[in-house]
């Protein structure tokens, strides 16, 4: 469990709390903290900074693409992918429930695109519509990106088939599109599947990688594509002002996230499976998904307590969840969740649940 600071008086009987709001709440490492004390900086806006660059290199080579540009955030990443990719009034395809059209689409009134929904399954967009999309029409305006998402979100962090991106990327090829993988959560994906992450990433001319949520980085993303593709975002990137200067102090812990955290992803994917079938295991009137990486989401509508009501019940005996809709929440291990807190939070659903019933 975690030792956060307690703000809140309803949380006062409780010394600790189990943070299963996301995995972006992982801290840095020790390791992170030393390289990010004894790393060699420049001016990354002006002649570079070398750091930053390390991470760049070491990013592009895992995923097998040429280059690779470090961005604050993985929005900003997938936003230069797209600006990279298009031509303005052009369409961009993303699964329905996709966070690159249901969080990020604001992205799409700088860009000047149309961000258009597919519908799919589990996170996989409907192959037919796919097609049907960018079939060349007199009525319709060119799509000139397709992007995919794996692990999915919205989806519970499902991850995708390779055979379904193998055929996305055939569609696109076919039709002269660019694919752009959104992998915010790409190593949880590779993780899953037991490959290694190029293996995902060449279905695609681009792929996003955040760095700040189950590999512990406190901040940073990476895009990786072709040197050209590269040079036309890192130009956007100055327009959005994302020009960072002795960035390699963040970049260096994002070097040692890559370098050392995946590998332990497999150990936040098997506790969510735990969370999972313990809920399960309750009997009572809530259903927990069955998660394919780190990501739980529990069906709490037939409860009669709407999800936000659920959030702050949970709160009351120290587990912090988040609602993800009137009828779900979602609850996400990381590295900070050990067996113990696992317990926890079961016993606190438990607890809430038999409290809603006598209430």
């Amino acid at each position: 469990m975690l030792d956060f600071p307690i703000f809140d008086s309803r949380h006062a009987r409780h010394a600790k709390l189990t943070d299963l709001r996301s995995d972006t709440v992982t801290r840095p490492t020790d390791e992170m903290y030393a390289r990010m004390r004894e790393a060699p900086v420049g001016d990354d806006g002006l002649d570079g900074d070398p750091t930053v660059q390390a991470l760049e290199e070491a990013v592009a080579t895992m995923l097998g693409k040429d280059a690779g540009l470090y961005v604050p955030t993985c929005t900003m990443a997938n936003l230069l992918a797209a600006l990279a990719h298009t031509r303005r009034h052009e369409q961009v395809l993303l699964e329905s429930n996709a966070h690159m059209f249901a969080t990020e689409r604001g992205g799409s009134l700088l860009a000047g695109l149309a961000y258009t929904p597919i519908e799919g399954k589990a996170g996989a967009m409907d192959l037919d519509r796919i097609e049907a999309a960018v079939r060349p029409g007199s009525y319709r305006i060119g799509v000139g990106l397709i992007a995919m998402e794996t692990s999915h979100n919205n989806a519970g962090g499902a991850v995708l088939p390779l055979t379904h991106m193998q055929d996305v990327h055939e569609i696109a090829r076919r039709a002269g599109v660019s694919v752009h993988i959104d992998g915010a959560r790409l190593m949880n994906a590779a993780a899953a599947l037991e490959v290694p992450a190029a293996t995902l990433a060449q279905h695609s001319e681009s792929v996003s990688l955040c760095l700040s949520k189950g590999l512990s980085a406190p901040v940073g993303a990476v895009l990786a594509a072709s040197e050209a593709a590269i040079a036309t975002a890192k130009g956007y990137r100055k327009m959005l002002g994302g020009t960072q200067r002795q960035a390699g102090i963040m970049a260096a812990a994002g070097l040692e996230a890559l370098q050392t955290m995946s590998k332990r992803l497999r150990d936040d994917h098997a506790r969510a499976r735990v969370l999972s079938t313990r809920l399960n295991d309750l009997g009572a009137s809530f259903a927990a998904g069955e998660p394919q990486t780190n990501i739980v989401q529990v069906q709490v509508g037939g409860t009669g307590m709407p999800s936000h009501q659920w959030v702050r019940a949970l709160a009351e005996f120290g587990v912090l969840t988040r609602p993800w809709g009137e009828k779900v929440i979602r609850c996400v291990t990381h590295r900070h969740i050990d067996d113990a807190d696992i317990s926890h939070a079961v016993e606190a659903f438990a607890q809430v649940f038999e409290k809603r019933g006598h209430a």
